[in-house]
């Protein structure tokens, strides 16, 4: 159990993996498959190592946040609940998520659904939330682990086809896939920045003035965007809050310490996912032709930043708004306080900054960012009840497919008992039969 727990919690040994079998399939020579494999594996690490450093740095300015505008409530966070999950339940949710890898490679293998989900840590928090769930709901045993790996693995073959039509907009192909279990949130926000934009007018295509020249860099100016909010957050907040945090350093140097280690943390992922990608992509045929004919991988979030840097920013400003405006009306809906996490925000914020860009240009970037934002604290609150029944006390989590899923299977079971359960995996079996025997048709936006 050890050992499936950690393997799905190295990605990177997942990517490797994944890339190493693609060589091997494609029987190419022992130096390209070392070097290919070594090479994924390595940018997948540049990626996570950028990542971290982003994370690190939100770290600090959500702290001041809550400070300097006196917030209070729960804050989303998968790794807390998976935490309680895993002393509850670690044996059942180690084999849902071994037994649900290799559902989601039959899926791709013998339906229309051709995707496989590579992003071990969402892996892993589905498998948390589906045993939780099953657990509460009578499940034991290999019931259980049966159920739950076959819901995992329906997932994770379900929301990368949910969000490829807009991540085909963006990147122009099928070659890769969005692996982040959020695609209520990109497929909507690529849906309705298409209804109230304009792609035509791209947000990669703002017009700056010559004396400001140096905004066309997009380094330099997500650096100077974020130094503004370090530094207006870090004035705002206690002084002896930020002293504490900053060691003691002048508050206006450390907040733009912070603001340029998120720049180039941001910078690191980009460069992780070009070297990942030049990898990954064309190992990957050997799996799409040998193994699961016509495969996609499904790779997380950060991949599809290189693709729009200033929708990444627009986006996740947008989402921290329209969090902060949903923080404000939870109250009137007498639903829990949910308290924007940024780190939630600006990884969600920035790929549906990405997507919606590509449907509805600036203004649809914009409002769609709005609405994403929303529902990051929305859906959250709405589980949370539904998670303290289950005896996660406190506890939420920040993104968008695990509330959805988590709300309508607890729902589902209140309301039609086990039933309910066998239900929802009666329609999804329906459905893959469907998609294994219709003709694939692609879907455009």
């Amino acid at each position: 159990m050890n050992f499936i727990y950690s393997f799905f919690n190295q990605p990177a040994i997942i990517i490797g993996l994944i890339a190493f079998i693609g060589l091997v399939a494609l029987k190419k020579p022992v130096t390209k498959i070392i070097t290919g494999t070594g090479k994924t594996v390595i940018g997948f690490l540049i990626l996570s190592s950028g990542g971290d450093i982003i994370s690190g740095a939100l770290e600090t300015l959500g702290p001041a946040f809550e400070d300097a505008f006196n917030v209070q409530g729960v804050i989303p966070a998968n790794e807390a609940v998976i935490g309680i999950a895993e002393n509850l339940l670690g044996t059942e949710m180690s084999l849902i998520m071994a037994f649900g890898f290799i559902m989601n490679i039959l899926i791709a293998r013998l339906t229309n659904i051709k995707y496989i989900f590579l992003s071990g840590h969402h892996i892993l928090f589905m498998s948390a939330l589906l045993a939780a769930v099953l657990g509460t709901a009578g499940f034991s045993g290999v019931e259980l682990v049966a159920i739950g790996a076959f819901l995992l693995g329906s997932f994770m073959a379900i929301s990368p086809a949910i969000v490829q039509p807009f991540y085909r907009n963006v990147t122009g192909n099928d070659n890769i896939a969005m692996g982040h279990f959020n695609a209520a949130n990109y497929a909507l926000s690529g849906w309705i920045s298409k209804l109230v934009g304009n792609k035509e007018k791209s947000t990669e295509d703002l017009k700056i003035p010559e004396g400001l020249g140096f905004f066309r860099d997009n380094t330099i100016s997500t650096a100077i965007v974020m130094i503004i909010i370090y530094v207006l957050t870090f004035l705002f907040a206690d002084s002896a809050v930020i002293g504490e945090m900053s060691g003691g350093d002048n508050i206006v140097m450390f907040a733009i310490t912070q603001a340029l280690t998120f720049t180039a943390g941001f910078v690191i992922v980009l460069q992780g996912v070009r070297m990942m990608l030049a990898e990954i992509v064309p190992a990957f045929k050997g799996i799409s032709e040998k193994i699961v004919p016509d495969s996609k991988p499904a790779l997380d979030v950060p991949v599809i930043f290189p693709y729009g840097p200033n929708s990444v920013l627009v986006g996740f400003v947008a989402s921290v708004v329209g969090g902060f405006l949903m923080f404000l009306l939870l109250p009137l809906f007498n639903l829990p306080v949910i308290i924007p996490g940024l780190i939630p925000l600006f990884f969600v914020g920035a790929g549906s900054g990405v997507l919606a860009n590509a449907t509805g240009g600036r203004r649809g970037t914009i409002i769609s960012g709005i609405i994403n934002g929303a529902l990051l604290i929305l859906l959250p609150a709405i589980l949370l009840p539904l998670l303290g029944d289950l005896g996660f006390t406190n506890s939420t989590f920040g993104d968008s497919d695990f509330a959805v899923v988590g709300i309508v299977l607890g729902y589902f079971y209140n309301w039609f008992g086990k039933v309910g359960i066998y239900g929802i995996v009666a329609i999804l079996v329906a459905y893959f039969i469907y998609s294994a025997v219709r003709p694939a048709k692609k879907i455009e936006v």
